[in-house]
């Protein structure tokens, strides 16, 4: 009975409550999402789902020792993985993004964002005395360890993920305690760099879609189309939504992709805007919770891996919304636990399971 207690003592219940609320609303939006989508949809989002629960666990009851130890490997290992899936990956919609076998799949790019919380944690809790005597190592050590991979994932190409690993890589960067001043010129080449990359470095459709963000009347009914729907999709939901299962932008397959890059749409429509402050809330609170427990973690490289999945779950969160409500232009970036697909469900469970397994263990050291 002790043992049973103790092990329940570990379980940290507001952030429990919260990520099974955010899961039974993205089951109940998903739900009206697939309706008129192929079948088996939801039932495997469910499968998705109790094998992510799984996974959650698993990461929680991992040694940090043996974390730590697996920060190189697996850095060098997904790498090689994006180098690998450019030459035998699976093409979809004229993208090499993954390692297929039947209708299952694996995607190295969702591997990467939690391979670099790992080593991002392992790297700035090393030696944090050798850190303050020669930071501008550790920064250009860092960004030739990010940009590596953001580079192969953009050749994919994958413009979402490689945000999204650019992002999370700065945000890992700027939340350790490095001088101020060297903050500021990796802010300013960051900057430069992103300039160029959005001039020189982008697809031709890319540049259609974000050209398309800039100036939406250029083409409605193509690049625009997807955005000027979840737009109607959220306008039509008013206040309090048409109801559940009643959207007819949703029904009526006006909203494209609307399982995937816009379920928040779907939700507007249905429950509109009290519905939609609603699902922000569940998210802010993870997120914000998410933070308590770094503040109180006590072992640096604990308190850098939460605030690295912290980051994971804000700018997905952050990049998607922005994305659907016409305040970004359309990467394909998912909503945590709400968007239908594997990879995206084992990619955030594991991130859970990371924040879970320093919950238990904050107070030791």
């Amino acid at each position: 009975m002790s043992a049973l207690r103790r092990t329940w003592s570990l379980i940290d219940g507001p952030l429990t409550a919260s990520v099974l609320l955010i899961i039974g609303l993205g089951l109940v939006n998903l739900y009206s999402a697939t309706r008129v989508a192929p079948k088996g949809m939801f039932s495997s989002q469910l499968m998705w789902i109790a094998i992510g629960l799984l996974l959650l666990g698993g990461v929680a009851a991992l040694d940090q020792q043996l974390l730590k130890r697996l920060a190189w490997p697996g850095y060098l290992g997904v790498t090689a993985l994006l180098g690998a899936v450019l030459v035998v990956g699976k093409v979809v919609n004229g993208s090499r993004r993954w390692f297929g076998w039947g209708s299952f799949g694996i995607q190295p790019s969702e591997l990467m964002k939690l391979s670099l919380i790992l080593l991002g944690a392992h790297l700035f809790s090393s030696d944090p005395k050798d850190m303050s005597l020669r930071p501008w190592r550790y920064a250009l050590k860092w960004h030739a360890l990010w940009i590596v991979p953001a580079l192969l994932i953009l050749k994919q190409p994958d413009l979402g993920t490689a945000l999204l690993c650019g992002l999370l890589a700065l945000s890992v960067f700027f939340l350790v305690p490095l001088p101020p001043r060297l903050k500021g010129w990796v802010a300013t080449v960051g900057l430069s760099g992103a300039f160029l990359i959005v001039r020189f470095g982008l697809k031709e459709y890319q540049k259609k879609r974000l050209l398309t963000f800039l100036h939406p009347e250029l083409d409605p009914t193509g690049t625009g189309y997807h955005a000027r729907q979840a737009l109607f999709a959220i306008g039509s939901g008013r206040l309090t939504g048409k109801g559940y299962l009643r959207g007819t932008q949703n029904h009526l397959q006006f909203l494209p992709e609307h399982w995937t890059d816009f379920p928040f749409a779907v939700w507007a429509e249905e429950w509109g805007l009290l519905g939609c402050l609603g699902l922000l809330a569940c998210f802010l609170f993870l997120i914000l919770w998410t933070l308590h427990i770094a503040a109180a973690c006590r072992d640096r490289f604990g308190r850098y891996l939460v605030l690295g999945c912290a980051a994971l779950l804000f700018w997905h969160v952050s990049i998607n919304i922005a994305m659907v409500i016409g305040m970004a232009p359309v990467v394909g970036v998912t909503l945590p636990l709400v968007s239908y697909g594997g990879s995206s469900v084992l990619t955030v469970m594991a991130a859970l399971g990371l924040i879970y397994n320093v919950s238990a263990r904050r107070y030791q050291y």
